[in-house]
């Protein structure tokens, strides 16, 4: 998640790496801070993938600053962790959400919409919190009404998604699969 937000926002333009930790933290801070200790070994490993550049540039009031960009490379690396995001990347929200961030940067809007259909293939499947003798649970069989209350969100928020997923497909252009909905 951290190496595909840092090679999707030096997409969009270079950046100092204060500049690229405050726009990772307002895309996932609220979920998953990012601090110096995970960025900058981050950024090392990229740079020595040879996906990412440094250039030193004058400071505005004192000591040089050091600017990041994308190479070619990174540029390649960014396109296959969008067209192909692994399994986690689809299952897991939080990291979901920094593919989506990024993913007007895949030129293709039938990649695009793949991604999407893998996103809407897993919400499709049966889940639930709770389970009792093999069987899920329904809100109709929690009592409790905090549990209660997780199933009926995320049932709406799941359903929200959906709608919104197939709507984004279709505007990509794309005919929607029989069956999607």
């Amino acid at each position: 998640m951290l190496a595909l937000a840092i090679l999707g926002f030096l997409h969009e333009e270079p950046l100092h790496g204060y500049e690229l930790k405050e726009r990772i933290k307002a895309l996932t801070g609220h979920v998953r801070a990012v601090s110096d200790g995970a960025l900058y070994p981050a950024i090392a490993r990229l740079e020595a993938a040879g996906q990412l550049e440094r250039r030193v540039e004058p400071g505005v009031a004192a000591a040089p600053r050091q600017t990041l960009s994308l190479t070619e490379a990174g540029e390649a690396e960014l396109q296959r962790r969008l067209r192909e995001p692994s399994e986690v990347d689809i299952t897991d929200r939080n990291r979901y959400f920094t593919v989506l961030a990024f993913l007007r940067h895949l030129p293709s809007p039938a990649a695009q919409a793949e991604v999407l259909r893998r996103r809407l293939a897993f919400l499709d499947a049966p889940a639930t919190f709770f389970t009792r003798g093999g069987r899920r649970l329904t809100s109709a069989d929690v009592p409790d009404p905090f549990r209660k209350g997780m199933i009926e969100v995320a049932r709406a928020t799941r359903d929200a998604e959906r709608a919104w997923l197939t709507r984004t497909i279709t505007e990509l252009g794309l005919l929607p699969e029989p069956g999607l909905r």
